[in-house]
């Protein structure tokens, strides 16, 4: 009987491999460890290899890990990288929102000529210049967190991208300059116009696009009493601005756009601001884009507090799908004004 040659397979190397890899290897990875196709037949058969995707494997043989699942898509569609909400939780970022997709699937970018069938639960975007918007020396190779945090918002709803924007700026990975500078490179991202104001607004300080989106959106389309802008108070604190005030209904409307981290301080200081109208006999309600961006919803909030406080109008519905539109019981839908609402005594 002829004698086997010998292995040439760099055990070693391999384990070094594995360790770096979360414990997956691809076969053309083994191939370059000197593995033959009866080494890899043998790892098979022991068990100390597992198939995830066709050549791809996994050293166990229990469930993958998150991030085993990862490395089996870049490893299986390689060369490739974490992109979207895959490449989000591969740099920290945290989120408590519903991801695109569902949590089982790992987007992944390529490059736009590459032509690949992606295994199951994989999901590939194709683009020009990828070695532009990649991190290939991250483990594993991810694309660059601005980059990846746009492309995940642009496929939300307002309000959804919004929120994953904040996210991302709050825990401290990007900034709304960089998001400026990515998106300028962007210049057919959708939703482009959108997110460009939003992160263009908070880089410079203000709060402009938030305040436009308020008079428009909610006080102008629902009906609502035209409220003074930027007023200055002089308060025991000191003088400050209000966003937006009611003045014959002592109601204040403050609109925090800020993105980013809030610290003590700040909370402090909308503590003291809302303190201070307290004493000067107004209301302070808090709104910010996740209210702003359901402004039928918002006009109904501050038209109640405005006719508690009396007003003696009514806010009206904004079109036909408004929130203010109420089910007649008959054929369609008509808008029902409420009730004036009693006067306290004295």
């Amino acid at each position: 009987m002829p004698k086997r040659s010998p292995s040439t397979l760099d055990h070693a190397g391999l384990a070094r491999l594995l360790r770096e890899q979360d414990g997956l290897v691809s076969r053309p990875q083994l191939v370059d460890l000197g593995a033959s196709r009866a080494d890899v037949r043998r790892l098979l058969d022991r068990r100390e290899l597992v198939a995830v995707h066709p050549g791809v494997y996994v050293d166990h043989s229990g469930r993958p890990t998150r991030r085993q699942r990862e490395w089996a898509a870049v490893l299986a569609c390689a060369p490739a990288a974490l992109h979207r909400e895959s490449a989000l939780d591969a740099s920290g970022m945290t989120r408590d929102r519903g991801t695109s997709g569902g949590p089982a699937v790992v987007h992944l970018v390529v490059d736009r000529g590459r032509r690949l069938t992606p295994p199951e639960g994989v999901h590939v975007e194709r683009v020009r210049d990828m070695g532009r918007w990649v991190h290939e020396h991250r483990r594993p190779p991810r694309a660059r967190f601005d980059y990846a945090l746009l492309k995940a918002a642009a496929d939300r709803p307002e309000a959804e991208a919004v929120a994953l924007l904040s996210d991302g700026v709050q825990q401290g990975l990007t900034t709304a300059g960089r998001l400026v500078d990515t998106l300028g490179q962007l210049p057919r991202l959708p939703q482009r116009a959108l997110l460009l104001a939003i992160v263009e607004d908070v880089a410079a300080g203000t709060r402009s696009v938030l305040e436009q989106r308020y008079l428009c959106d909610v006080e102008r389309a629902h009906g609502l009493p035209r409220g003074e802008r930027q007023v200055r108070q002089h308060t025991a604190s000191g003088t400050v601005l209000r966003d937006v005030r009611y003045g014959p209904e002592r109601t204040l409307v403050e609109l925090d756009g800020a993105f980013g981290h809030r610290d003590a301080v700040d909370r402090w200081a909308d503590l003291g601001r809302d303190v201070d109208a307290v004493v000067d006999d107004h209301v302070t309600l808090r709104a910010g884009w996740a209210q702003v961006l359901e402004p039928c919803r918002l006009a109904g909030a501050v038209a109640t507090v405005l006719r508690r406080r009396g007003w003696e109008g009514t806010a009206r519905p904004c079109g036909t799908r408004c929130g203010l539109y109420v089910d007649d019981g008959g054929t369609g839908r008509t808008y029902r004004p409420p009730a004036p609402l009693s006067r306290p005594r004295g």
